[in-house]
């Protein structure tokens, strides 16, 4: 299912800032326009993820000529002057976003001693799943 939300692009010295003021103005930031939107999408795909992993609620996605770029960068920023601003929408299939990017899954070569793989093969032992509980425990005790 395809996401939606209006972002707040600014044009900066050193390429371009991204705010999404409905979720909390949410931002992220890129070399150039391409780069900007590219982060966009993560920054989008990456939010909404983690909102639907916590259970928290998201707010549905305000109308693209309801936000005011320059409002926004004032709330943000009173004080700084605003240049070049738009508004565009940014959208995302956060579920196909997520399996490519952040659930994918990576191959790792690993030695262990001989003894150890005959007794793990004889009891049936899922080798990545046994690597990937030890991990998780490991990185969850930090």
């Amino acid at each position: 299912m395809l996401s939606m939300y209006p972002a707040c692009f600014y044009r900066e010295d050193d390429g371009y800032s991204v705010i999404f003021p409905d979720l909390n103005y949410l931002a992220t930031q890129g070399d150039t326009l391409e780069d900007a939107m590219e982060m966009a999408v993560e920054c989008l795909a990456a939010h909404l993820h983690s909102c639907k992993a916590d259970g928290e609620a998201v707010p549905a996605p305000s109308s693209l000529t309801d936000i005011d770029p320059v409002a926004v960068s004032k709330e943000v920023s009173p004080d700084e002057p605003v240049g070049e601003a738009f508004v565009n929408i940014v959208s995302v299939d956060v579920e196909a976003y997520a399996k490519a990017h952040f659930e994918k899954s990576v191959r790792k070569t690993l030695t262990i001693p001989a003894w150890l793989n005959t007794a793990a093969l004889e009891q049936g032992i899922n080798f990545s799943q046994t690597l990937q509980e030890a991990l998780l425990s490991k990185v969850q005790a930090k």
